[in-house]
């Protein structure tokens, strides 16, 4: 991909080291991010660059449980509940810059959890964390959690009915990680893609 953008080699070497320079996920693995300490990242394990990734990759406007000077591993109980939450979220991405034919693959990673996780199922209180339209009231919750020492957040998917999704908050817990089947989603104007294993992938693995 940089190499589309470089006219010659030494362009080329430019444009990677600054590519490198502002990538998040380094500046924190090097001390240099504000918004997770260095000492919080893992590493020396299986996909620790992926779990780093997750907390210093936030989204520009944050997601549900965080904001954007720090990210969270998300997570769904169930693999159909992955897809949807992945499907919607690509589909905005779509839709704001008017690109609604669109095939991807996406990786599916697997986790273990253990500890306390504060469960918000079920309860009326936590209604408006669960605004499908706006991230206003969970990503408060997620911040004051943050800041008490929580591990995270259990709760109802907003994408796929009866769903359960989990926020993480700390990288050390993301236990286990290992990598699944890779799928393939594909748009074709609509907000619900077709998902198919990817075949390729599979074969190669």
């Amino acid at each position: 991909m940089l190499a589309r953008i470089a006219d010659s080699d030494d362009h080329l070497r430019g444009v990677m080291e600054l590519d490198l320079a502002t990538d998040e996920r380094r500046a924190a693995e090097a001390g240099g991010f504000l918004g997770i300490g260095v000492d919080e990242l893992v590493s020396g394990i299986p996909h620790a660059g992926i779990i780093n990734a997750a907390f210093t990759y936030a989204h520009p406007l944050g997601s549900r449980f965080n904001g954007p000077g720090r990210g969270a591993w998300y997570a769904g109980a169930e693999l159909a509940t992955s897809q949807a939450e992945v499907a919607w979220h690509k589909w905005l991405e779509l839709v704001e810059v008017d690109w609604l034919e669109e095939s991807v693959t996406y990786d599916d990673y697997l986790a273990d959890f253990a500890g306390e996780f504060h469960d918000i199922r079920g309860g009326l209180a936590f209604e408006g964390c669960l605004d499908p339209d706006s991230y206003i009231e969970s990503q408060s919750l997620g911040e004051t959690l943050l800041q008490q020492g929580a591990s995270g957040i259990v709760y109802p998917s907003v994408r796929r009915k009866g769903g359960v999704c989990l926020a993480c908050f700390r990288p050390a817990l993301v236990d286990n990680v290992r990598k699944g089947a890779r799928y393939r989603f594909t748009w074709s104007g609509s907000a619900t893609p077709e998902v198919r294993l990817d075949q390729v992938s599979t074969r190669k693995n």
